[in-house]
């Protein structure tokens, strides 16, 4: 924030509406993108890259990650294994899951050699996530190769916190630059029914260490009907003074997470909530490019809010991200359920270049956007903690 002439100028572009107003807008029927997307024909696809690519041979770079939408991949999310010491009620079901022997599992060096070759292709930013990533013992040497590998600048890691405290200087010093935190309750017995287990206290001392390393915390919030709607306005008050940035995610459809109907909240819903207690002082930020939030903040608070709105809005057509599973599969799309192992191929003794072919291929398959939730409920995918979110 800076000052000039005795006035507020906000360094975020704003757009300030009365609650009302807001409201109006919020309680219009959401759209289903029914309109159709306009979509290149396949000479002017090639056409397009071909200029691209000419433009990368000029400039003596490897190929980026392009789909047939001309969407560049530069966002890698990587699971680092498939165990956690939470048995959330989104992520997996209560009795567990089957866990696959260590050696089906990337390797560091698998992992380091996987990072290499996509910030080869113009990868600039890497998130580790699980299951829960701290409870890998090389968590600490797999973040310093990935900040050290030439081309990556920033190294995420997404975690319940459970165990952070142990970790976080050591990954801060081995280059982490940024922290999400998962915390779906602010109540310490509801916390243990969402999580299946106890540990609020541990996660909340996690969350206040964390900001003293980093200038910003991110806070995932899974929102479900009937069990933690009634905290967004509460979450949302963390924000007055401290520089936070909750991210309220709306319940997502996965294998054994018995996903209903019922327990789904939109994010308009979710915006009325707070609207309905802030009214005017609700701002909305602008959104970063590629970003899959929609952010707003309170006027005069420190931090901000938003939505990860994968069900009511999608943002499929700015998807920048690919993802690989703990047991070095890709996949092109969170929702969808096609995959190709890139483990098997490194073990099999396939060169960078033939790697490359394979992941530009499954790219190439990439869908324009990930089916709606109805069909979701019924597509065959992994459970959460299998993908890594």
């Amino acid at each position: 924030m800076c000052l000039q002439a005795g006035k507020k100028l906000f360094q975020w572009s704003r757009t300030k509406s009365s609650a009302g107003e807001i409201v109006k807008q919020l309680t219009v029927p959401l759209r289903e993108h029914a309109e159709p997307i306009v979509l290149l024909t396949p000479e002017q696809k090639r056409e397009a890259v071909k200029v691209k690519i000419q433009e990368i041979e000029r400039a003596k770079g490897q190929l980026p990650f392009f789909d047939m939408f001309m969407r560049e991949h530069t966002y890698l999310r990587i699971s680092l294994t498939e165990k956690c010491n939470f048995r959330c009620l989104y992520c997996m079901p209560a009795e567990g899951i089957p866990l696959k022997p260590k050696d089906k599992m990337l390797s560091n060096s698998e992992v380091l050699r996987l990072v290499k070759l996509f910030a080869a292709h113009g990868v600039d930013k890497v998130r580790l996530t699980g299951g829960e990533p701290t409870i890998r013992n090389d968590l600490v040497q797999i973040v310093e190769g990935i900040s050290s590998t030439p081309g990556i600048k920033e190294v995420g890691i997404t975690t319940n916190g459970l165990v952070l405290p142990r970790f976080l200087p050591k990954l801060k010093d081995a280059g982490l630059t940024k922290i999400n935190i998962s915390i779906d309750s602010l109540d310490r017995e509801k916390f243990a029914k969402m999580t299946r287990r106890d540990g609020f206290d541990k996660v909340w001392k996690a969350i206040e260490l964390a900001r003293g390393y980093f200038p910003k915390v991110k806070l995932n919030v899974v929102v479900l009907k009937h069990q933690n709607e009634n905290e967004i306005v509460d979450f949302v008050n963390l924000t007055k003074g401290r520089n936070l940035d909750i991210r309220f995610i709306e319940f997502m459809p996965f294998g054994g997470n018995e996903f209903k109907n019922d327990s789904f909240m939109s994010y308009r819903e979710m915006l009325n909530l707070i609207v309905d207690k802030y009214g005017d002082a609700v701002i909305r930020l602008s959104d970063l490019p590629n970003d899959t939030t929609k952010a707003y903040k309170i006027d005069g608070f420190q931090g901000q809010f938003g939505f990860i709105t994968s069900m009511s809005d999608h943002f499929c057509n700015t998807c920048n991200r690919l993802r690989i599973t703990a047991d070095g599969n890709l996949k092109v799309c969170l929702h969808g359920n096609s995959e190709v192992s890139l483990r098997d191929r490194i073990r099999c003794g396939d060169s960078d270049a033939k790697l490359s072919e394979v992941i530009q291929t499954a790219v190439d398959n990439k869908k324009a956007r990930h089916a709606g939730m109805d069909a979701l409920k019924n597509l065959p995918n992994r459970p959460m903690i299998l993908i890594g979110g």
